[in-house]
Order: C-alpha cells, then structure tokens, then sequence
C-alpha cells in the first residue's frame, strides 16, 4: 500500500507532496521523504557504488525502514520522485510501472501554461490523478 508520494525538485525544493493515511502521520513521512533525498544525492554522486547509472532514472528501493519502504525515481532534469509504500513485498516492475505513470502525470501538470516552473504544483487534476494511480496500486486510504 502506498502511504506517500512525493515530487521534489533538481534545487531539493518540494514541488508536491500527498499522503494517503491518518494526519498523525504526515509529519513522519515528511521526514522520511527529507531523509530520502540524502540518499538519492549519494546516489546520483557515486553511481558505481549504488549500482544504477545516471542514465537510469529508476533508482530502487533507497531504504527500508521498520515500517515502510522508500523508493525513489530520477528525472533527465534532476526532479525526484519518491514513494514510500507499506508493502514488505513489492516488485521492481509494479515500481517502475508507477513511476512511469507518475511521471507522465508530473509533465502534464508542468506543461499547463499557468504552471510557473520550480513553484509548487497546485493542480487539483494533478491531485485526482496521482490519487487514482495510487489506488490503482493500492493505498492506505481504500483500506
């Protein structure tokens, strides 16, 4: 089950950020969305220890933690997307398909006119529909 999806941009600025659980929380997967961008940093800086070439943008799994998993995906322009899931048991194939989604969602909410680059994506339709490819996945919030 997906708890947290997160759009980080190429400055570590948030861009966008959803959780699918109780408020009490929010603030843990905040913290762990910030932690993880440690870890994609050591990524992208030392690519011949973390296995991945800059050329991928699927990064993995970036950390377990007791009670989740963070994943994380790299774009050509330096935008992170990161997805912290319940699940002890998920495959690589189910993450990339729901990045690749992800993504696509992310450029059609920064191809609208009005979308000011680097600025916080405020898109009600780009809500909706990262909140339907999580259900698609499954989310803490149909259970």
């Amino acid at each position: 089950m997906i708890v947290c999806v997160a759009v980080v941009g190429h400055q570590n600025n948030p861009l966008y950020l959803q959780s699918f659980t109780e408020a009490d929380d929010a603030l843990k997967l905040h913290h762990i969305i910030h932690c993880s961008l440690d870890v994609i940093d050591e990524r992208i800086n030392n690519p011949k220890k973390s296995g991945p070439t800059l050329n991928e943008a699927f990064l993995g799994l970036l950390y377990p933690t007791e009670n989740y998993k963070v994943y994380g995906y790299l774009t050509n322009t330096k935008v992170k997307f990161i997805m912290v899931t319940t699940d002890l048991d998920v495959k690589d194939a189910d993450v990339r398909t729901f990045f690749r989604r992800f993504h696509a969602a992310y450029v059609d909410a920064v191809s609208n006119p009005f979308h000011v680059p680097g600025k916080k994506i405020t898109s009600k339709a780009f809500a909706q529909r990262v909140s339907s490819i999580v259900k698609s996945f499954g989310s803490a919030a149909t259970t």
